[in-house]
């Protein structure tokens, strides 16, 4: 079973950027796909972007030409870099990981979950 812990949440003025990071243990991290959600209070997490263990990225459009997701298995560890920050981009962001090989934008199809962290962006 996989434990995920996010970092690199914070406050930031509008354009600026973040980087938040996810390290996994327990599992196999390299057979993962793993995601980047967020919510926002009364609404439904959504989906940010994703990668799966072959490195195919998938961005929702909100993000897309701002944000950037990696991974690095050697570190166990998932990457959102997030450029250009707009204040509709404040949320907590959840990082997750599915044992499934296929790139799912349903929160509910993900197996494991962190803690989240939160990022503001102000105006």
């Amino acid at each position: 079973q996989a434990q995920l812990v996010e970092s690199g949440g914070g406050l930031v003025q509008a354009g600026g950027s973040l980087r938040l990071s996810c390290a996994a243990s327990g599992g196999t991290f390299s057979d993962y796909t793993m995601g980047w959600f967020r919510q926002v209070p009364g609404k439904e997490r959504e989906f940010v972007s994703g990668i799966k263990s072959s490195g195919f990225r998938s961005y929702a459009e909100s993000v897309k030409g701002r944000f950037t997701i990696s991974r690095d298995n050697a570190k166990n560890t998932v990457y959102l870099q997030m450029n250009a920050l707009k204040p509709e981009d404040t949320a907590v962001y959840y990082c997750a990981a599915d044992r499934s090989t296929i790139l799912v934008l349903d929160a509910k199809l993900y197996d494991y979950w962190g803690q989240g962290t939160q990022v503001t962006v102000s105006s």
